[in-house]
């Protein structure tokens, strides 16, 4: 699995980039079949950053998700969430066999 944190219109430390790499791998519990996690920050508004969200998957599905707030770590939190909303409902749908 490729883990990529790109940032926009400013700088992380390594070690925040390490942190954000880490909460993020925690999603390929959820589908084995996860090939890709593009992590997007947005730091124009440097008190109102911004987090976009993409994981690809092997089974030709993508979940993308976005979030705004004043917290970095926060949107991160909140970023993740609705991937793991949209990763859960999906497995549902996979293995819902009516």
């Amino acid at each position: 699995m490729q883990v990529n944190v790109s940032v926009r219109h400013g700088n992380l430390s390594e070690a925040a980039q390490q942190k954000i790499i880490e909460k993020v791998e925690k999603l390929a519990r959820l589908i084995e079949r996860v090939s890709k996690i593009d992590v997007i920050v947005e730091l124009e508004k440097a008190d109102h950053p911004s987090v976009d969200l993409l994981v690809s998957t092997e089974l030709k599905k993508e979940f993308k998700s976005s979030y705004s707030s004043d917290d970095l770590y926060g949107c991160l939190d909140q970023v993740i969430d609705k991937v793991e909303q949209q990763m859960r409902k999906f497995k549902e749908k996979l293995t819902d066999h009516h």
